[in-house]
């Protein structure tokens, strides 16, 4: 974030007051140049795309200022020699057991039995249920 855009946060202030005043709380602001942010979470990647990433510095604590426009991807589930890969989120079993109305143990067999097919395995187990 260049000291213009910080001045947007502090409306009719003048800029060299500003990078005063960061300078007297200690604040410290580096621009990152940057193409992408990818936040990792469970079952999608939130993807900043054009970001602009600000590093900021205060008081010993460091935190990071994005922004940009946010694109969501799922997650590519990747195989690991430890870890074999999954068919299936923990999401897919809720979907499950909510749905064909089982516990996490039938849902996780059914979907295990549909390839991790979600509406294959609610069929299956709607069809056993009667």
């Amino acid at each position: 974030m260049c000291l213009a855009e910080r001045c947007k946060m502090f409306p009719g202030m003048d800029p060299r007051a500003v990078k005063q005043a960061m300078r007297k709380l200690g604040m410290q602001q580096e621009d990152i140049q940057a193409s992408e942010v990818v936040i990792k979470t469970l079952g999608k990647d939130i993807v900043i795309l054009n970001p602009q990433v600000a590093k900021v510095k205060m008081m010993g604590q460091v935190s990071w200022q994005i922004t940009g426009e946010a694109d969501e991807r799922p997650v590519l589930v990747t195989h690991t020699p430890h870890k074999p890969a999954e068919k299936f989120t923990q999401e897919d079993v809720d979907m499950v057991m909510q749905q064909a109305n089982v516990n996490a143990d039938a849902a996780r067999e059914a979907l295990e039995a549909s390839d991790g097919d979600i509406a294959q395995a609610i069929m299956n187990l709607k069809s056993e249920q009667g």
